[in-house]
């Protein structure tokens, strides 16, 4: 029976190295049928990523001809222009993109790997995003070792993964990042899916096969997780880590995600902890693996309705990144603990993280987490030092709302947060929602109205009933003594014998002594009636050197007021600052074996 023949692509592009020691890939974009005024322009944003990035500032040289005549570009705005050009003829540009950004987001090349999005590189083709697209990656003459990576639908590729590749869509086109070089690669299945995965710069302590034995545990829980038809959910998937000296992060991607994380985090050959991880950096690998995937259902087939269309010229906004970013946060540590890969006290340690964040960001009583989840372009993926005084993660706050409502269900008895999560998706049919939707979900399977409980926790600004909710079930919440930082409501960074100010949280007594973020703190001073010990009082003031915040009861002693001694621009102030009491953090303590978590009944605690 002969291959039907793909239809012929509206826009074609070829991606090659340039120049990888200037950071320069080359893009050639031909449009085979032209409009006579051909508008093409490049995103400002990646979906996933909720800030305008100005990819365009590293595109150059662009060239727009028909056979041997130029064709004149005028530039609309800083990322738009119109060809004119005739019709009936194909219109070829040619343009470069600096790429030097060693992100999950943008673009990369140098003379050991290369890396891109769609969104970075390729111009968009007004008037024909949905006709088919394809892409051609050529193989770089100087690096002939390289490899390439995508989990783009390859129409004529070789060995290497060079050649060309198809897609439906423009959108399609872009939701492909691509990576190239001598990278790592191993192959698993997961419920008869396949799945890849490829490690970047890993260094030679590096086990692969303890990654993929692990990731293929968690892609396993998600799919069982879901349950969904074959038809809806990914039918190959490839996983993108570059392995870098130091930092974090992922992009989902619908067939795919790009992950960065430390050396330091990837799993060891011949070390295995008592959970079956080497140390904790690998346990928030894990928990990032989980918590992409997790992504390929919860954003990328379930998603906002506002993100059904996706407009690439400016900000997209939607007020459901709590569901979407925070419910897949509250999944991705469970589904861990489900997959085997945690252990109960592993758990919790991770959970009782997440609280304590919430706790101290006082910005929890100033913004909800659906505003969080609205703002998130001028707030979150902006951060600054006043961040935590005006807003709270959707990420963390999020992922507390799910779990009071999971637990607030399960305590009911008639539902569970999964089947709620599964019976959303069947409703939406895997597609756009609207806050209505879950709650409509929610009421059918709960056999109650949850307006009260969404009004209060997703719209509301006081603090959730975390603590009655676990202590239902079982698990103990303590109170605990914390860092002086924390009690102080600060921030700091420690080095060198220095302490420096990054961040002063509203309503603590830091704030209400006049403490500034960026203030170095040289010291403290006690008055002459200051008491430090108890068998003697001081006659005169003393003064002492601080490098560590926790330093501070140690020469204070019994004093309740010292003297803060900062620097601020050059000016030495001398502040007064009440000393709180002994500083307290929640701990979570699970029950005993025979508790809640491991008594295997599905409706009484999450882990199960």
């Amino acid at each position: 029976m002969p291959v039907a023949k793909p239809p012929s692509p509206a826009a074609h592009y070829t991606v090659r190295v340039a120049d990888a020691a200037a950071h320069r890939f080359g893009i050639e974009l031909t449009i085979a049928q032209p409009a006579a005024m051909q508008r093409v322009s490049l995103p400002v944003w990646i979906p996933g990523s909720y800030l305008v990035r100005e990819f365009e500032r590293h595109l150059s040289g662009l060239h727009a001809a028909q056979g041997r005549s130029a064709c004149p570009l005028h530039q609309v705005d800083k990322t738009t222009w119109d060809i004119a050009c005739n019709p009936k003829r194909p219109l070829l540009l040619r343009y470069e993109v600096y790429a030097f950004d060693n992100s999950v987001r943008a673009a990369w090349l140098d003379a050991q790997r290369g890396f891109f999005n769609g969104t970075g590189l390729l111009l968009r083709v007004h008037g024909q995003q949905t006709q088919p697209h394809t892409l051609t990656l050529q193989a770089p003459r100087a690096h002939p070792n390289w490899h390439a990576a995508t989990a783009m639908t390859a129409l004529e590729v070789d060995a290497h993964g060079f050649g060309t590749y198809q897609c439906a869509s423009y959108d399609e086109l872009v939701d492909h990042p691509v990576e190239m070089g001598t990278f790592w690669s191993g192959t698993f299945e997961a419920r008869g899916i396949p799945h890849r995965f490829v490690v970047a710069c890993a260094p030679p302590a590096f086990d692969g096969q303890r990654l993929l034995r692990d990731a293929q545990r968690i892609c396993e829980t998600v799919i069982d997780f879901w349950r969904s038809d074959p038809a809806q959910q990914p039918d190959r998937y490839l996983f993108m880590l570059n392995a870098v000296d130091g930092d974090y992060g992922g992009l989902e991607h619908r067939n795919s995600t790009a992950l960065i994380c430390g050396r330091r985090d990837l799993p060891r050959s011949g070390k295995s902890g008592p959970s079956g991880t080497d140390h904790e950096g690998y346990t928030t690998l894990l928990g990032l693996i989980s918590h992409e995937y997790f992504h390929a259902w919860n954003i990328k087939r379930l998603k906002p309705v506002e993100l059904a269309q996706i407009d690439y010229t400016r900000e997209n906004y939607t007020r459901l990144l709590w569901f979407f970013e925070g419910f897949t946060s509250y999944y991705d540590d469970l589904l861990l603990r489900r997959a085997g890969l945690l252990d109960d006290v592993a758990y919790f340690k991770l959970l009782t993280k997440t609280l304590n964040q919430v706790l101290q960001a006082p910005g929890r009583h100033v913004q909800s987490v659906a505003q969080a989840s609205f703002d998130a372009w001028v707030r979150f993926y902006r951060q600054d030092e006043n961040t935590p005084n005006s807003t709270v993660s959707y990420y963390t706050k999020g992922a507390l709302v799910a779990l009071c409502f999971d637990l607030t269900l399960r305590q009911e008895g008639r539902t569970t947060l999964d089947e709620v999560m599964r019976a959303l998706w069947r409703h939406c049919q895997g597609g756009p929602m609207h806050e209505g939707d879950f709650a409509a979900v929610l009421a059918e399977l709960a056999g109650r109205s949850f307006e009260r409980e969404i009004s209060a926790w997703v719209h509301g600004t006081d603090d959730l009933p975390v603590r009655p909710l676990l202590q239902a079930q079982g698990i103990q919440v303590r109170d605990e003594p914390s860092q002086w930082a924390q009690a102080l409501g600060l921030r700091v960074s420690e080095s060198g014998g220095r302490v420096v100010l990054k961040v002063v949280l509203d309503g603590g007594p830091a704030a209400h002594a006049g403490m500034a973020a960026g203030d170095e703190w040289l010291g403290i001073e006690l008055s002459a009636s200051a008491t430090p010990g108890r068998t003697r009082t001081v006659s005169a003031a003393q003064g002492w050197r601080l490098t560590r915040v926790d330093d501070v009861p140690l020469y204070a002693g019994d004093a309740r007021t010292v003297t803060a001694l900062v620097a601020r621009d050059a000016r030495l102030l001398r502040l007064p600052l009440m000393l709180p009491q002994q500083p307290t953090t929640w701990r979570l303590i699970p029950p005993d074996s025979s508790g809640p978590i491991n008594s295997g009944s599905d409706r009484t605690w999450p882990g199960c």
